[in-house]
C-alpha cells in the first residue's frame, strides 16, 4: 500500500506548548459567540425585512383596491365592472401576492436561522469551553505531578547533603577525640548512612528523569492531541452548522426564485390589448354626433338659409373663390408634405421603442406634436378652400372664369390716400391697405373683398391718372346723402332758421356778426358771447375757433375817402378770442373781443406782450387772434345798413345765438411761465381737412407742433388752441 501521509499532531510537533495551544483553542471556541450573534443578527434583519415586504404589499393592496376600477373601466363607465379586473391589475396583484410570499419566506428563514445555527452555535460553545477547561484541569494536575516529583528529588538532595555534613563532622572528631576507636566507629557508621542517602539521593535522580520524560513525552502531548482534537471537532460542527445556515438560505432563495418565475411567466399573458378591450367593453354606449350647425336667422333681421347672390355679392363672392382656388394647390401639397414629415419621425419613434435608435422619446414626441399642429393649421386652410369652393360653386358657378383680378400688394400709405371703392380715407396708425401693381387702385383692407375683378391691366403714369381720377368720382358720388328721404324713414317737420340756433356747433355763432372789418364791430348782446351746447354728443376732438378776416366784398369806401398816408410802420393788431384774468406779475386782465396791439409776439414761451387801451402787460398766445395784416380802419358810412341780407346757412359762422347771457370761457389751462420752448411748423401747401380730427391749411400757415410723425405719414398740431392732424409731408418746421 501506498504510504499515507500522516497529519501532524500538537503532542509530536509543540512538546511544552499546552499554555499557548489552550489560548489558541480558547479564543476558537469564544469566535463561537460571534458567528452565533452574526445568525442572530441576520435572522432579525431578515424578520425585519419580511415585515417591511408585507407592510409595502398591504400599502399598494390598499390604493389597488381604491383605484381598481377607474384604472380598469373608467371613471364613468357605461357598465360596472362589479369584481372584475382588467389584466394589468391581475397583474400587479400577482406582483403583491409574490412580495407577501417572498415575505413569508425571509420570515421563515430568519426563524430556521436561531433554531437551527444559532442555538446549535450556542450550545456547542458551552460544551466546548467545558471539554477545555478538562484539559485545564488535567494539565494542571500533570504539572503539579512532575513539580512534586522535583520536589521530592530536592529533599533527598538536601538529605544527602546533611548527611555529606555529618559525616565530616565525624570525621573532624576523629581527629580531636580523645577516644579516636569510638570516633572512628562513628565516623565508619556515618560514612554508611552518607552511602545510603547518596543510593537514595541517586535513585531519586533516575526516577524524577524518568517522570519527567513521561510528562513532556507521553503526558503532555497526549493532551496536546486531546486539546487538538478538541479544536478541530469544534471545526467539524462549525462547518456543519454553516452547511445548514447556507442549505436554509438556499432553499429561501429557491423558494423566492420560483415565485418570481411564476411571476414573469404571468407578466407574458399581459398583452397590451386587453386592458383596452375591457375598458371599450365597459364603456361602450349610445354615442350620437352632434349635429351640423345651421343658419340661424338674426332677432332683427329676418333672413332664409339662401345665399345672396345679386352682382354686388357676386364681385365678393368672386374674389373669395378667386382667393381659394389659387391657395388650394399648393396648400395641398403643403398638406401632404407634412403629413410624410410626420410619418418619417413616427419610424424614428418606433426603432427607439425597439431600441434600434437611441434617441429622447419624449423629444421626438414633442416633436410630432409640434408638427401635427402645424399639419392641422395648414389642414384647417385647405378645408377651408375646399369648401369655399365647392359652396361658391354649387351656388353661382365658377364666376372666376373671364374675370381680370387685380394684382394687389399689400401697402402702407405715407401720404393721406383714399380708398377706390369706398371713397374714404385709408386712416390709422399703419395706414395699411392694397394697391394694384398694375392699374394703381387703392383700398382699405376691409374693401378687398369687394373690389370688382375689372383690372385694365398695365397702365401709363396719365392713364393711371385718368382712372384714379374716375374712381374717385365714383367713389364721391356714394358718400354724398340721397337728395330725398329714404323710404324707411317718417318724413321730419321742416325746421326754420330760428329754432336750429341751439344745434350749431360751438364758438362759430360768436363770430356771425364779426363778418366785417374787426374796428366797426356790430352791437352784441352778451348772449353772443356763450356758444350752445350741440345737441348731439360731443366730437372726439374740440373743432377750432374760426374768425376770418373781414371779407373785402363787405367793405364799401364812401366816395371821396382817402386813406391817411402812413409815416411809420404800421403795428400788428389783434383780438382776444376769450377773456383772460390776469393771475400773476405782469399779466394784463383782457376782456373777450377787445381789440389789441401786438407789442413783442410769442417767442415760444406761449406769452404774447400786448397794450389794450393805455395799458401793457402779457397775455396766452391761445386766447389772442392775430391779424394776418394790419387793419385800417375806413369810415364806411351805412354801409352796414346797405349790406345784403345774409343767405340761409347752416354754418355756425353765421347765426345769431340765442340763449342766455353766459360768459365765454377760454382754455383751461394758460400756458405755463417759463415753459419749454414751443416748435413751430409752416404748410408748405394748401390742404382741406377730410374730418373733424383735421386742421385745414393754406401755404405759409404757421402751427404749434404739437407730436411729430411717429411713423404713420400725420403729424399733430395746435392753432387757436385746438390740437388736430395734418401730413407730415404738407410741413415744414419754422426756421426762424
Amino acid at each position: 500500500m501506498a504510504e499515507v501521509d500522516v497529519a501532524p499532531t500538537f503532542g509530536a510537533e509543540l512538546k511544552d506548548g499546552f499554555k499557548p495551544a489552550n489560548a489558541w483553542v480558547a479564543n476558537g471556541i469564544a469566535w463561537l459567540d460571534d458567528i452565533q450573534s452574526f445568525y442572530r443578527e441576520r435572522s432579525a434583519i431578515e424578520k425585519e425585512h419580511s415585515a417591511k415586504l408585507n407592510a409595502l404589499a398591504k400599502k399598494y393592496f390598499e390604493k389597488k383596491s381604491k383605484k381598481s376600477a377607474s384604472l380598469s373601466v373608467g371613471d364613468t363607465p357605461a357598465m360596472t365592472p362589479g369584481s372584475l379586473e382588467n389584466a394589468s391589475l391581475t397583474i400587479w396583484t400577482t406582483h403583491l401576492t409574490t412580495l407577501e410570499s417572498i415575505a413569508e419566506e425571509h420570515e421563515k428563514f430568519g426563524n430556521e436561522l436561531i433554531q437551527k445555527v444559532a442555538e446549535p452555535l450556542k450550545y456547542y460553545a458551552g460544551r466546548f469551553e467545558e471539554l477545555r477547561k478538562r484539559h485545564v484541569e488535567y494539565a494542571a494536575k500533570l504539572e503539579a505531578e512532575r513539580d512534586s516529583s522535583y520536589a521530592d528529588l530536592r529533599k533527598t538532595k538536601t538529605k544527602y547533603d546533611a548527611a555529606c555534613q555529618e559525616v565530616e563532622s565525624k570525621r573532624k572528631k576523629t581527629e580531636s577525640s580523645f577516644d579516636k576507636a569510638k570516633a572512628q566507629s562513628q565516623y565508619q557508621q556515618q560514612l554508611q548512612d552518607m552511602n545510603n542517602v547518596k543510593n537514595t539521593y541517586l535513585i531519586a535522580i533516575n526516577v524524577t528523569n524518568k517522570q519527567k520524560e513521561k510528562y513532556y513525552h507521553e503526558y503532555v502531548p497526549e493532551l496536546l492531541d486531546s486539546l487538538q482534537d478538541l479544536s478541530e471537532f469544534r471545526t467539524t460542527k462549525l462547518n456543519s452548522l454553516w452547511s445548514t445556515a447556507a442549505s436554509l438560505e438556499t432553499t429561501m432563495l429557491q423558494q423566492s426564485n420560483n415565485l418570481v418565475e411564476h411571476l414573469a411567466q404571468e407578466i407574458t399573458r399581459n398583452q397590451p390589448h386587453l386592458d383596452s378591450m375591457m375598458y371599450i367593453r365597459h364603456n361602450m354606449g349610445a354615442w350620437q354626433e352632434p349635429s351640423d350647425k345651421v343658419f340661424e336667422p338674426s332677432p332683427v333681421w329676418h333672413d332664409d338659409d339662401l345665399m345672396v347672390t345679386d352682382e354686388v355679392a357676386k364681385v365678393f363672392l368672386r374674389n373669395v373663390l378667386n382667393k381659394s382656388k389659387g391657395q388650394l394647390g399648393e396648400l395641398r401639397r403643403e398638406v401632404d408634405k407634412k403629413r410624410r414629415e410626420i410619418d418619417g419621425v413616427k419610424r424614428v419613434k418606433q426603432r427607439i421603442r425597439e431600441g434600434k435608435e437611441d434617441k429622447d422619446e419624449v423629444v421626438v414626441v414633442s416633436q410630432i406634436f409640434s408638427m401635427q399642429e402645424e399639419l392641422h393649421q395648414v389642414d384647417r386652410k385647405r378645408l377651408t378652400a375646399e369648401v369655399e369652393t365647392s359652396t361658391i360653386t354649387s351656388a353661382v358657378g365658377d364666376v372666376t372664369l373671364g374675370a381680370k383680378n387685380h394684382n394687389f400688394k399689400s401697402q402702407t400709405f405715407k401720404i393721406p390716400t383714399n380708398c377706390d371703392l369706398c371713397g374714404e380715407r385709408i386712416w390709422g396708425l399703419s395706414a395699411k391697405g392694397f394697391d394694384c401693381r398694375d392699374c394703381g387702385y387703392t383700398c382699405h383692407n376691409k374693401c378687398e373683398m369687394k373690389v370688382p375683378a375689372e383690372c385694365p391691366g398695365e397702365l401709363s403714369k396719365e392713364e393711371r391718372k385718368k382712372y384714379k381720377a374716375e374712381r374717385q368720382s365714383a367713389a364721391g358720388a356714394l358718400l354724398k346723402p340721397p337728395s330725398g328721404t329714404p323710404d324707411h324713414v317718417a318724413e321730419l317737420p321742416a325746421l326754420s332758421r330760428s329754432n336750429t340756433m341751439n344745434s350749431l356747433s360751438s364758438g362759430y355763432a360768436a363770430s356771425a356778426n364779426r363778418s366785417i372789418s374787426g374796428s366797426v364791430a356790430s352791437p352784441r348782446t352778451p348772449a353772443d358771447d356763450t356758444p350752445p351746447e350741440p345737441s348731439g354728443p360731443r366730437p372726439a376732438v374740440k373743432k377750432s375757433r374760426l374768425v376770418a378776416p373781414p371779407p373785402a366784398a363787405y367793405i364799401s369806401e364812401l366816395p371821396g375817402s382817402s386813406v391817411p398816408p402812413i409815416t411809420k410802420p404800421a403795428e400788428k393788431k389783434g383780438k382776444m378770442l376769450y377773456s383772460f384774468e390776469a393771475n400773476g406779475e405782469g399779466e394784463l386782465t383782457v376782456p373777450e373781443g377787445r381789440e389789441v396791439t401786438i407789442l413783442e409776439p410769442d417767442d415760444g414761451s406761449g406769452w404774447v406782450k400786448v397794450r389794450a387801451g393805455y395799458k401793457e402787460g402779457i397775455v396766452p398766445a391761445t386766447y389772442l387772434e392775430i391779424f394776418p395784416e394790419p387793419i385800417v380802419p375806413q369810415d364806411t358810412g351805412s354801409s352796414l345798413r346797405s349790406r345784403p341780407a345774409s343767405t340761409y346757412s347752416n354754418s355756425g359762422s353765421s347765426v345769431n345765438t340765442a340763449g342766455p347771457p353766459v360768459k365765454k370761457k377760454g382754455p383751461a389751462v394758460a400756458p405755463r411761465r417759463g415753459a419749454k420752448k414751443l416748435k413751430y411748423v409752416v404748410a408748405l401747401y394748401d390742404y382741406t381737412a377730410q374730418s373733424d380730427v383735421e386742421h385745414s391749411m393754406t401755404e405759409g400757415e404757421r402751427f404749434v407742433l404739437i407730436k411729430e410723425d411717429p411713423g404713420d405719414g400725420w403729424a399733430e398740431v395746435e392753432k387757436g388752441g385746438v390740437t388736430k392732424s395734418v401730413p407730415a409731408s404738407y410741413v415744414q418746421v419754422a426756421t426762424d
